[in-house]
């Protein structure tokens, strides 16, 4: 939750206040591109930070002395683990484009990482909430999806839903990005 808030921090928001970004839109890139190349950067970046976590799962396999390790459930929350930086990843470069100061945009990041996993699983608990609604609230947020993948149980509408949220983190990040465009 701070991690992904960190490492994409400097995305844009230190394009715009160094005056970089219109340096890069001289190049022959378009601006999907450049959010793509942000996006994969900032992502592996935090992927390779959690390498190391791996081995952790190889000791305690070498370290069991009776049984196995669910290999399932370990994948299942790696790929969910992976899918959860990867939507983190798209909020924290939508944040970079609201403001030039890196700290606003570390903040606006993590308060929008902590939103997105927890507000509405917190506000779907609200008792005037219950009979129906509760449940469309609950999905609606990352934290009900996550948990589903990090048990093991890879679903389709889980990935889908996903990909979704990282679609609409990025696009709101092209639409930032080239109402940007009209200021300079």
């Amino acid at each position: 939750l701070m991690l992904v808030p960190a490492v994409t921090m400097r995305s844009f928001s230190e394009e715009f206040k160094t005056g970089t970004y219109e340096v890069l839109k001289t190049k022959p890139i378009t601006t999907s591109q450049l959010i793509a190349g942000k996006y994969f950067a900032s992502f592996f970046v935090v992927l390779i930070a959690l390498l190391p976590s791996l081995l952790y799962v190889f000791t305690i396999r070498e370290l069991l002395v009776k049984g196995d390790l669910d290999a399932g459930g370990i994948a299942g929350s790696y790929v969910g683990l992976c899918m959860l930086v990867a939507v983190f990843t798209a909020i924290g470069i939508c944040c970079s484009t609201f403001t030039s100061n890196v700290i606003i945009s570390f903040l606006l990041s993590a308060v929008g990482c902590f939103i997105f996993y927890n507000a509405f699983e917190a506000v779907s608990h609200i008792p005037s909430f219950s009979g129906g609604v509760d449940y469309y609230l609950e999905q609606m947020g990352i934290s009900n999806h996550y948990k589903s993948m990090s048990r093991g149980l890879i679903e389709l509408k889980d990935v889908v839903y996903f990909l979704v949220v990282i679609g609409i983190f990025l696009s709101i990040t092209k639409r930032q990005l080239i109402k940007y465009q009209y200021y300079i």
